[in-house]
């Protein structure tokens, strides 16, 4: 079997984030879920964003996160997502190449148009999500690189994405393609809404041993289980996937790998700004160290702190020297 040459190559949903902070009042007023993640149509996302006040447009989704991540820690990325051939479509695609993450994926002409995030981020570092998928949910299983897939050490997969069915065949595809090459698949559950529609699938996934390394947080690791204890959620699980990751938020982070598990606390930063990308942020991190076949409790103190970093300004995409503040933590 030939030696990958790209750590790690992710599907995922193409979309410009746009972002601006709010009080907590307009988000009352706007009948949004503080904190959640809900997806919108056409007409909602005008009607936010006549709403937002002055606001950054920064190329974002989950998997696009984790690869900017990875990239900034000097990891070979790839990414596979649908974006429209319009104005969005060429800031995302400009923006991931430039992060010198390779990104092939053919635009789709004409409607819908690129997917957008229209977030909201009140005093207290709470990011309200609102999703229009836009071009994103169209991603076709033809506009796989099988060959790219096979030469990656891990696919990574966006659960987010699993709800069109679109990309839910192309993502099982890829699965199919990245075993078949003797590659690991890591899943990120993305958000509890996700496994209350698809948890079916996933469970089938994981008892099928389809998935070697699952990210969730706790909040989806007690959707995905139906226990609201955390050590029982992870004492179900854990036993079913190689690699189990579930992040704490300030509590921190823990995983099990073979039976033995390592926690790791949540660094230490002066204020929370903007909470988005902190999971995305976090798998980042301990995939780097993975790939790098470093142990489970440097990848966990890999990905707090990149976790850290991200939640320390606005944004999901690293602004500091990643590489300078793990070297610093790790030495």
């Amino acid at each position: 079997m030939p030696q990958p040459t790209t750590d790690v190559i992710a599907i995922g949903n193409a979309i410009v984030d746009v972002m601006a902070p709010c009080q907590d009042v307009l988000i009352e007023r706007l009948g949004l879920l503080k904190g959640g993640m809900t997806l919108i149509d056409t007409a909602r996302a005008h009607e936010l964003y006549e709403a937002m006040g002055p606001a950054r447009e920064i190329s974002g989704g989950s998997a696009a996160n984790t690869l900017a991540g990875l990239a900034a820690l000097g990891a070979k990325c790839a990414f596979i997502g649908q974006v429209a051939d319009d104005q969005l479509g060429e800031v995302f695609a400009h923006d991931i190449r430039a992060g010198g993450i390779a990104f092939d994926t053919a635009a789709r002409a004409g409607d819908p148009p690129t997917a957008r995030c229209l977030i909201f981020v009140t005093p207290d570092g709470q990011r309200t999500m609102n999703t229009f998928l836009g071009a994103s949910q169209f991603l076709p299983p033809a506009a796989l690189d099988e060959a790219a897939i096979a030469d990656a050490k891990i696919l990574y997969l966006e659960g987010y994405l699993w709800d069109p069915e679109e990309p839910r065949a192309a993502m099982r595809r890829a699965i199919a393609a990245a075993k078949n090459a003797g590659r690991k698949v890591a899943f990120t559950l993305s958000d509890a809404f996700v496994i209350e529609r698809h948890g079916a699938d996933f469970r089938a996934m994981i008892e099928t041993g389809e998935i070697d390394i699952l990210f969730a947080n706790h909040v989806e690791l007690e959707a995905l289980t139906g226990h609201g204890d955390f050590d029982a959620g992870l004492a179900e699980l854990a036993p079913k996937v190689p690699l189990l990751v579930v992040t704490r938020g300030a509590d921190g982070a823990v995983a099990v790998h073979e039976g033995q598990r390592f926690e790791v606390k949540a660094e230490p930063i002066e204020r929370v700004v903007d909470t988005t990308g902190a999971g995305d942020l976090f798998a980042a991190g301990f995939l780097y160290g993975h790939v790098r076949d470093l142990a489970i409790d440097q990848c966990l103190t890999i990905g707090a702190v990149a976790a850290a970093e991200i939640i320390s300004h606005y944004g999901a995409r690293p602004e500091a020297d990643l590489k300078a503040l793990i070297k610093a933590r790790l030495g």
